[in-house]
C-alpha cells in the first residue's frame, strides 16, 4: 500500500486493509502494484502492525516502511523477498541490458 498522500486516502487504505476478506481480496486482484496485493494477502497481525506503524505514524513514510518491513518475523520478510524482490532481478533494470 502507499501509506502516502492524503488522510482520506490513509483511511480508505486502513479500511480495507483491516476489512472483511471478501473486501481485500477483490482489493487485491485490481491492485495497481505486487506490493499491494501482497499487502493485502497478509495475515491480519501483519497488516494491523503496517497499519499502525506506517499508515497511522507520523514522519517520512518511506522511513517508516522500511523501519516497518525490517521489524518483521523472518517468514514475512522472506515472502516479501521471493514474491515482490527477486522477480524484479529476473526482470532487471528498465532499458538496461
Amino acid at each position: 500500500m502507499s501509506g502516502g498522500g492524503s488522510n482520506a486516502r490513509r483511511r480508505i487504505e486502513r479500511s480495507v486493509l483491516l476489512g472483511p476478506a471478501l473486501v481485500r481480496r477483490a482489493a487485491a486482484a485490481r491492485a495497481v502494484t505486487p506490493e499491494e496485493r501482497w499487502m493485502l494477502l497478509q495475515g491480519r497481525p501483519v497488516r494491523e502492525s503496517y497499519v499502525s506503524e506506517v499508515l497511522e505514524a507520523r514522519g517520512d513514510t518511506e522511513l517508516r516502511r522500511q523501519i516497518w518491513m525490517m521489524g518483521q518475523p523472518d517468514a514475512v520478510r522472506a515472502s516479501y523477498v521471493r514474491e515482490i524482490l527477486e522477480p524484479l532481478v529476473d526482470v532487471g533494470p528498465a532499458g538496461g541490458g
